[in-house]
C-alpha cells in the first residue's frame, strides 16, 4: 500500500510554508458531523462540532506535546507545532488559550490533498524528525464511512541520531461538554475552567477491544438538551499514560499549565489523578493522553490519536436554519443514530482504521493518477471539504440538507437553496444517495399542487413551504433529476417523482407566469440566484428553461408520455431559435428588459415588494446589454448531463470566448466593486458582469462587480467543452492562486458565507476534461478527452463504482483500459472519442483482454466496445483493448 508520503512525493500536491501557513484551516470531520480544522502549523482550530458553525473557536490548552530523551542526554519538551504566526495583537499578545509562550519546533511545512493533510516539522536541535498525518475517511459512494464524527491524527517520529531515544507524544484536551459553539472559550481575561455552561463534567479512562483512552461527558444536561453530548480521546497504541484532571489553580489559571508542563518535562509522561469526580457547577477540567515509544537509531514509530465527538440534538434555531421557531424544532443527526456516544464512534474507527484509510488513499491515488492539470485536481478535490463542514447536515432520518455557506456562528442562507445547489456536482458523482435525497425533498416536499417549488426547504420536513419559486432553481432541479436518473438507472424512482417534476416544469405556463404564452421563452418576472427578479427574457434563466424542457422531453419519452415529450421538444426548439435570432448580439447573449407594469404577475414569483422588484414602474437591478459570466450555465449543465447543445454551437462558443475576454481580469487593481470582495488588488479574477458595448443600467443588479470562484470553474468547464482549454486552465489557476494560505484558506472558498456550496462546481472540470458520460439506463459509458490524447488518464465515478480510465497511443499502437477500484460496474457499451490528432488509421485489429464476449470497432477516432450480454467488472479488475497487429507507417 502506498503511504501518503509516497503519494506526495509523486508531485501534484500543494505545499505551504512560512507566512503561507497563516490562513490554513483543513476541515477534519465527516459528512453531516461538523469538523475541527487542522491549522497550518499543526494546531487544532475552529472547533465546529457543536451543530453550528464556530469559526475561530479555540478550545484552550488543547494541543500536542513532544517529550524525548536521547541516551545520556537531558530530556527535551516541545509543543508539537510549528511557530506561531503574527500578528501578535491580542490584549495578551497572542490569542488566549494557545500556550503561546511554550517552546515549539522551528519550522512546519503543510501539504494537503483532501482528505489528507501532512505537517512536516523540522528542528535541527532535536535527534528526531517528526511529522503529522491527519485525515477523516473519504470514500466515494460510502457516505456512512465518509460521515464519521472523528479526526484522526498520526504523529510519525524517527530517530535520526546515533543513540537510542525515548519519546512520548501527549495530547491534552479540555472537557467542553456543555458548550454549544456560541461561547468564547478563550476570552482574554476569563478563567478557562469556568463558565455557566459547565458543571458535572467527567473524564474517565476506558479500555477494551484493543483501544484505550479518555471519555469526556457531563451530567448537567438531560439527553434531549442541545448541550448534551460526549467526546473521546482514543488510541489503539498500547503504551500509554494518562491524566484525567489538571491541578485546579487557586487564582491564576496559568499555574495549572505550568504544572502540566513540568509533569511532561520532568517525568516523560502524563500522570496524576486516575480517578476523578465530576466538576462543581460552573466549572470543567482538562485531561491528557500520552503515547510512548523507544526508538533505536533509524527506527520510527507512528503514534495515532482519534478525537471523536457526539452531539445528537441539532435544532432548527440552534444551527440557524430558517425562521426562528418557538419550539426550536429538533432535527437530530444521522451519525448519532449510528453511534451511542463518542467512544463508540472512536472505537468503530479504530477497529476499521486500516480499511477506512486504504479506501481513502485509494480514492486519492486514483484521482492524482490523472493526467489532468494539477490546478484542476486541486480545485476539484479541495472543494469537497465543503461537504463535511457545517454547511451540510444529515438529519436523524438520514436525509441530506445544506445551507449555502457558513457564517461565524450560524448557517448562512438556509434551505438547501435550489439555485445555489444547482451548481455543485460533487454529490451526484461521488455520493449519489445524498443527491437523490435532495431530489426527493425538492419534488416530494417542496413542490405544491400548482407545481410551484419553494426555493428554500423548511425543516423539519412537512412543516410547510416558503411559497416563493426561483426560476433557475426550479428549472435546474428538473435537469438534476434527469442527470441523477441517468446515473442511477432507477426508472422506478423516476416514475415516483415524475408527476411532481412535470408539474414543476409546466408551472412556467401558468397565467402571469414565466412563459405564460408557451413559446419557449420566459418573459415573466423571474426570481433568481442574484436575489433579484429579471423582467423580460434573460439568458441565465432562459437557458435553464431550455435545458429543463430538453430533460423533460427525454424523461417523458422514457415513461411513455409522448404528448408531453412532443410539446417540450417543440417549446425547446422554438425557444432556442428565438434566443439565437433575437438576443445574440454577435458576441454574447443579452437580456431584453420588459417592464411588467400592466401585466398580471402570478403569486409566488416575487420575493420583494413591488417597489423593489419593479412591478410599479421601470424595473431596477437588471442586466440588459451586460455580458453575464454565467449566462450559459444551462448549457454547461446540459453538457454535463449529456443533453447536447441547447443553442447554436457557434453562438455558444463565441459567447464563452466573449465572457472570458470581457470579464476575466488578470489584475483587479483598477476594477470597481462596491459589494463583497473575494478578490482584489493585483489578483486575477472573473468579474460577474461587464458592459463592453455600454448600456449599463443606472441601478444594476447588486453583485455585478464581485468575483466568485464557482463561476470561474463553471466558465472553465464550459470553455473546455468548446475545446478552449488554455483559457480554462488560466481561470482555474487564478482561482486557486488566490487561496494561497497567506491571504485565504485553500480549503474554503467563500461567497455568501464560508465553505460555499457553489464552489463544488469545480468537480465539473474533471467531467469536462475527460468528456465523461455515463448512463445506467443504457449501461453505457463514454470518454472524450480534451487534452493529452496520446497519453491520457482520468478518474471516473458512477453510483455503483469508481476507478480509472486511460488511453495510450503511438504510431501503429493503441491501448485503452478501464479499471474499477471500488464497487461493481455493469456495462454494455464503452465509447471513446480518442482525439482528432491521433492517426488511428495506422492501428491494426483491436482485441480485448481478458477474453470477454465483446465486439470492438474503430471508426475514424471513435473506439466502440460492445458487450452484447453485458459485462460485470468488480473492484480490482480491469479490461484492456489494444491493437495486436499494428501496421507500420
Amino acid at each position: 500500500m502506498n503511504s501518503l508520503s509516497e503519494i506526495i512525493e509523486t508531485g501534484g500536491v500543494r505545499s505551504f510554508s512560512g507566512e503561507h501557513l497563516r490562513e490554513i484551516a483543513f476541515p477534519l470531520g465527516g459528512i453531516g458531523t461538523g469538523t475541527v480544522s487542522l491549522g497550518g502549523r499543526g494546531q487544532l482550530r475552529d472547533w465546529e462540532i457543536f451543530n453550528r458553525p464556530s469559526r475561530g473557536l479555540i478550545i484552550p490548552y488543547t494541543f500536542a506535546s513532544l517529550w524525548l530523551q536521547a541516551e545520556n542526554e537531558e530530556p527535551v519538551t516541545r509543543v508539537l507545532e510549528g511557530p506561531l504566526q503574527p500578528p501578535y495583537t491580542s490584549s495578551q499578545g497572542t490569542e488566549p488559550g494557545q500556550a503561546a509562550g511554550l517552546p515549539r519546533l522551528n519550522e512546519a511545512v503543510f501539504t494537503g490533498v483532501y482528505p489528507f493533510a501532512q505537517v512536516q516539522f523540522s528542528d535541527p536541535s532535536l535527534p528526531i524528525t517528526a511529522s503529522l498525518v491527519a485525515f477523516n475517511p473519504l470514500i466515494p459512494l460510502n457516505p456512512d464511512d465518509s460521515g464519521l464524527p472523528i479526526a484522526i491524527m498520526r504523529y510519525c517520529l524517527t530517530n535520526s541520531g546515533t543513540a537510542p531515544v525515548k519519546v512520548m507524544v501527549a495530547l491534552s484536551l479540555m472537557n467542553v461538554i456543555g458548550a454549544d459553539g456560541s461561547e468564547d472559550l478563550a476570552s482574554d481575561f476569563g478563567d478557562y475552567w469556568e463558565g455557566d455552561c459547565f458543571g458535572q463534567n467527567l473524564n474517565e479512562f476506558v479500555e477494551g477491544n484493543g483501544t484505550r483512552g479518555i471519555r469526556l461527558t457531563s451530567g448537567k444536561y438531560p439527553k434531549n438538551s442541545p448541550r448534551f453530548g460526549s467526546m473521546a480521546l482514543v488510541t489503539p497504541w498500547s503504551q500509554v499514560s494518562y491524566r484525567l484532571s489538571w491541578q485546579r489553580p487557586a487564582w491564576w489559571p496559568w499555574s495549572s499549565l505550568l504544572r502540566y508542563w513540568d509533569d511532561l518535562s520532568n517525568h516523560g509522561g502524563v500522570s496524576g489523578p486516575h480517578s476523578f469526580q465530576p466538576t462543581p457547577e460552573g466549572s470543567t477540567d482538562y485531561c491528557a493522553l500520552g503515547l510512548h515509544a523507544d526508538l533505536a537509531p533509524g527506527e520510527s514509530a507512528e503514534l495515532p490519536f482519534i478525537i471523536a465527538w457526539h452531539f445528537p440534538n441539532r435544532t432548527v434555531n440552534g444551527c440557524g436554519w430558517g425562521l426562528e421557531q418557538p419550539d426550536d424544532s429538533w432535527l437530530g443527526n444521522y451519525y448519532t443514530e449510528r453511534f451511542a456516544d463518542a467512544w463508540e464512534a472512536a472505537q468503530y474507527t479504530a477497529e476499521n482504521l486500516g480499511r477506512l484509510e486504504e479506501g481513502s488513499l485509494c480514492y486519492v491515488r486514483s484521482v492524482l493518477a490523472s493526467t489532468l492539470p494539477e490546478c484542476v485536481l486541486d480545485a476539484a478535490m479541495s472543494n469537497i471539504a465543503t461537504l463535511r463542514t457545517q454547511t451540510c447536515m444529515r438529519t436523524a432520518d438520514g436525509q441530506f440538507h445544506g445551507f449555502e455557506g457558513c457564517a461565524d456562528r450560524r448557517g448562512w442562507c438556509w434551505g438547501t437553496c435550489k439555485h445555489v445547489w444547482n451548481y455543485e456536482q460533487v454529490t451526484s458523482y461521488l455520493f449519489p444517495t445524498l443527491a437523490r435525497s435532495i431530489r426527493n425533498t425538492e419534488f416530494l416536499n417542496d413542490t405544491d399542487e400548482r407545481g410551484l417549488m419553494s426555493f428554500r426547504t423548511l425543516l423539519p420536513l412537512g412543516s410547510g413551504q416558503r411559497g416563493v419559486a426561483a426560476v433557475d432553481g426550479q428549472m435546474g432541479c428538473i435537469m438534476k433529476l434527469y442527470r441523477d436518473w441517468q446515473l442511477s438507472g432507477d426508472t422506478e424512482w423516476l416514475k415516483q417523482l415524475w408527476p411532481y417534476a412535470k408539474r414543476a416544469l409546466e408551472f412556467a405556463w401558468i397565467e402571469g407566469g414565466w412563459d405564460a404564452d408557451q413559446d419557449g421563452v420566459m418573459e415573466g418576472v423571474q426570481h433568481n440566484t442574484y436575489d433579484i427578479e429579471y423582467h423580460g427574457p434573460a439568458p441565465q434563466t432562459g437557458f435553464w428553461y431550455l435545458g429543463a424542457l430538453r430533460a423533460g422531453q427525454k424523461m417523458a419519452e422514457a415513461l411513455g408520455d409522448s404528448d408531453s415529450a412532443e410539446k417540450y421538444a417543440r417549446l425547446s426548439n422554438e425557444g432556442s431559435r428565438w434566443w439565437d435570432q433575437h438576443q445574440f448580439n454577435g458576441d454574447y447573449y443579452v437580456q431584453q428588459i420588459r417592464p411588467q407594469t400592466h401585466q398580471f404577475v402570478a403569486k409566488g414569483l416575487t420575493l420583494f415588494p413591488d417597489s423593489a422588484c419593479g412591478l410599479a414602474g421601470e424595473p431596477q437591478y437588471q442586466i440588459g446589454s451586460g455580458c453575464l459570466a454565467d449566462q450559459l450555465v444551462g448549457q454547461w449543465f446540459a453538457h454535463l448531463a449529456g443533453l447536447g447543445y441547447l443553442l447554436e454551437p457557434d453562438h455558444v462558443s463565441r459567447a464563452l470566448s466573449a465572457i472570458f475576454t470581457n470579464n476575466f481580469k488578470r489584475s483587479l487593481a483598477s476594477h470597481v466593486n462596491v459589494a463583497r470582495t473575494y478578490a482584489l488588488g493585483d489578483e486575477p479574477g472573473l468579474v460577474i458582469c461587464t458592459w463592453p458595448h455600454g448600456g449599463r443600467p443606472e441601478v444594476p443588479f447588486p453583485y455585478l462587480g464581485e468575483v466568485w470562484s464557482s463561476f470561474e470553474y463553471l466558465l472553465a468547464a464550459s470553455l473546455i467543452y468548446e475545446g478552449m482549454v488554455e483559457p480554462a486552465i488560466e481561470l482555474v489557476h487564478a482561482a486557486r492562486s488566490r487561496h494561497d494560505g497567506k491571504k485565504r484558506n485553500p480549503w474554503d472558498e467563500p461567497e455568501a458565507g464560508r465553505h460555499y456550496v457553489r464552489s463544488m462546481a469545480a468537480w465539473s472540470l474533471i467531467v469536462a476534461l475527460s468528456g465523461f458520460q455515463y448512463s445506467a439506463v443504457e449501461r453505457s459509458m463514454k470518454f472524450a478527452p480534451k487534452i493529452s490524447h496520446q497519453d491520457f488518464r482520468c478518474f471516473w465515478s458512477t453510483p455503483t463504482a469508481w476507478g480509472s480510465y486511460g488511453q495510450r497511443f503511438s504510431p501503429g499502437e493503441l491501448e485503452v483500459w478501464l479499471s474499477v477500484a471500488y464497487g461493481d460496474l455493469r456495462l454494455k457499451c464503452l465509447a471513446v472519442e480518442l482525439g482528432p490528432d491521433l492517426d488511428v488509421d495506422t492501428v491494426g485489429e483491436m482485441v480485448i483482454r481478458p477474453d470477454l464476449a465483446a465486439q470492438t470497432e474503430l471508426c475514424k477516432d471513435i473506439l466502440t466496445v460492445e458487450f452484447p450480454g453485458g459485462a460485470d467488472i468488480a473492484a480490482g479488475e480491469m479490461f484492456t483493448v489494444r491493437s495486436t497487429s499494428p501496421q507500420q507507417q
